[in-house]
């Protein structure tokens, strides 16, 4: 914020304005968790219902899952089950240091697949962001009936070399205590995050000051800003690989990344595969997707792909009629 508005006082206490009412807003009740039907470790499949075929949705390992489920009105998940689908989320749950060793890998072989082998048949996948890269590799290592990813990095070095060096930085700066930790805290994603746009980090607060309390509107940013500043932390493990495997070595998009014996290429998918991506995310730029033969290019920023005002119209209903469409290939 010193930054971004070192030559304006205004702007700069509007934005302290709205970072305050932010502050201070009003919650609602917590929402009750939905029931697990299978856990692995400290994971577990939440159950949102619906009668047809399960489609397995993958978050990332970074934000809690629950931007597919944000809020009454505003849930992919619970739309989706009234749409013919039953929707299931994994929930990776918390760990402590005593996970300190498990990677981004285990993440997929100690938790995902054991929560897909707990189903009756192989189940469609979806993954989310970072989400879709471990539901690509899933789908490699274990049946599938389809896949979607969506907003989902797999060419890290397509981030750019400013990006990556920026990163490259942060994970110097903060790896010495993450070791220590034996776990990576969200703050230290968080701030990342922030140096991606900072100036936009610094007008959604000056809006916000000017937003009514209590509206529509202002419960909306709540929501969104409650889930982009929570999580669990990451492994330490899991953010060595990410860091230093994926932005740094791009293990993925080269084709060096390697699982039980497995080399992880989307070339090598053996199901109808389908990546939804956005011209204007800034969190995972388009050009970092996988390039697989089916996509469908949108501009509606990262979380807007799921919880903006236009995602039902543009995401939500094609997706419905994509895994539709896979689970009941004519």
């Amino acid at each position: 914020m010193r930054s971004e508005t070192a030559a304006s006082p205004e702007r700069r206490a509007a934005a302290l304005t709205g970072l305050k009412a932010y502050q201070e807003a009003e919650r609602p009740p917590e929402r009750a968790l939905k029931p697990a039907i299978a856990t692995a470790g400290r994971a577990a499949l939440r159950d949102y219902g619906g009668d047809g075929p399960p489609v397995v949705f993958i978050p990332s390992l970074i934000n809690p899952p629950f931007i597919l489920d944000l809020a009454p009105g505003n849930s992919l998940l619970e739309w989706l089950a009234t749409q013919g689908l039953r929707p299931l989320l994994v929930d990776w749950g918390t760990p402590d240091p005593a996970d300190r060793d498990q990677g981004v890998d285990r993440h997929i072989t100690e938790l995902l697949l054991p929560l897909l082998e707990a189903l009756d048949e192989p189940p469609l996948l979806a993954g989310y962001c970072l989400g879709g890269t471990l539901a690509m590799a899933a789908a490699m290592l274990q049946p599938a009936k389809g896949l979607v990813t969506i907003a989902a990095p797999w060419r890290f070095r397509r981030y750019g070399d400013l990006a990556r060096a920026a990163i490259a930085a942060q994970w110097e700066a903060a790896e010495p205590a993450c070791a220590q930790l034996g776990l990576v805290p969200m703050e230290v994603l968080q701030a990342g995050f922030w140096q991606l746009d900072p100036a936009r980090t610094v007008a959604k607060f000056e809006r916000f000051a000017q937003t009514e309390p209590g509206s529509d509107r202002a419960r909306a940013f709540v929501a969104l800003e409650d889930w982009a500043n929570a999580g669990a932390p990451l492994t330490y493990a899991a953010g060595t690989q990410m860091f230093e495997r994926f932005f740094k070595a791009d293990r993925p998009g080269s084709g060096r990344w390697w699982i039980d014996g497995t080399r992880i290429l989307p070339s090598r998918l053996a199901c109808p595969a389908l990546e939804l991506l956005s011209t204007t995310d800034r969190i995972v730029p388009a050009a970092t997707a996988a390039g697989l033969p089916a996509r469908q290019s949108l501009a509606l920023g990262h979380v807007g792909m799921i919880v903006g005002g236009r995602a039902r119209a543009m995401v939500w209903e094609p997706l419905r009629d994509w895994l539709l469409a896979a689970a009941h290939p004519k």
